[in-house]
């Protein structure tokens, strides 16, 4: 899978994002809080940033002031993300310098939209893929167990391993033993990634 930009993802909660922007070709680094973020850009190139408001320590609004007074760092594209939806909020956010702004919850296709969006306003060179190269042939679609399909259902719908064993009755070493066989079979790393392809592809209904 080709990578299309290095990511800096700025969240104290960044596990989503960080499992699953990988599976889309980019290359993502995370920080929990804006000290991180202005150490790891003062060291790595980075195409954009996707800057959460509410952190410990330095929120995203100070971060974003920083990034911008920064020679080295000022054209940066920075997509804000918060919980916050108040329409001033957003004009402050646009007039501090930030290139976009994202209200959680959002649905992962709706900022990789606005990431490739701002990607060819910055120019970046190399053109955006829309085919994403999945991990395995769909041609020959790895064969799923009727256990792994159910399993993988479940996590899915967000349940976890202990949910997913109460469900079906079994033990939680038994929901990981499926869950490896399945990232194995999908070539892929983590939940995550397993569930995103599932989505994309009528692995499970």
């Amino acid at each position: 899978m080709s990578e299309l930009a290095n990511i800096l993802l700025v969240d104290d909660n960044p596990k989503y994002l960080k499992d699953a922007l990988p599976f889309y070709g980019y290359t993502v680094d995370t920080a929990t809080d804006g000290f991180q973020a202005l150490s790891l850009l003062s060291k790595n190139h980075y195409d954009i940033v996707l800057l959460d408001v509410m952190m410990p320590n330095m929120n995203g609004w100070e971060t974003l002031k920083a990034i911008r007074q920064n020679k080295n760092t000022q054209y940066i594209p920075v997509i804000m993300l918060t919980a916050v939806s108040e329409e001033q909020k957003i004009i402050s956010g646009l007039k501090t310098g930030a290139d976009d702004y994202i209200v959680k919850p959002f649905i992962l296709p709706n900022l990789l939209a606005r990431m490739e969006a701002l990607l060819r306003r910055v120019n970046w060179q190399r053109p955006v893929e829309k085919n994403i190269e999945l991990p395995y042939n769909t041609k020959q679609k790895p064969l799923l167990t009727s256990r792994e399909k159910e399993v993988l259902s479940l996590a899915a719908k967000g349940k976890s391993n202990k949910d997913i064993a109460d469900k079906l009755v079994l033990r939680e070493v038994t929901v990981k033993s499926h869950l490896n066989n399945i990232f194995k079979k999908l070539n892929v790393t983590n939940r995550t990634q397993a569930v995103l392809l599932a989505m994309q592809t009528d692995l499970i209904n």
